[in-house]
């Protein structure tokens, strides 16, 4: 059920359209791998929305090419780089 929900929140929101690729993947090794995302990125992320890189974050890990991973631990990251990205663009002195 939990991917049918996903699913729709991603079709209804538009979700796939609104990062570029290179951020998608930029954005998806930080939260399932390892490194760093950029200004750029968090940008693009922030414009994506929570609901958005939430469906997306939980619907990667209802693959089942991703069920050795620790769920709890992705979300809890993939919130730490949200929340960190939401910060850096609401920043006053971030230059463009």
């Amino acid at each position: 059920m939990a991917m049918k929900e996903n699913d729709q929140i991603i079709k209804e929101n538009n979700c796939e359209t609104k990062m570029g690729l290179p951020c998608v993947l930029e954005a998806f090794t930080s939260i399932f791998e390892t490194g760093s995302i950029s200004n750029k990125c968090c940008g693009e992320l922030v414009v994506l929305g929570k609901v958005c890189h939430s469906a997306l974050v939980k619907r990667t890990l209802e693959n089942l090419l991703f069920n050795d991973l620790c769920p709890s631990k992705i979300i809890a990251k993939s919130i730490q780089i949200w929340n960190n990205c939401l910060a850096l663009i609401d920043s006053p002195s971030l230059s463009a």
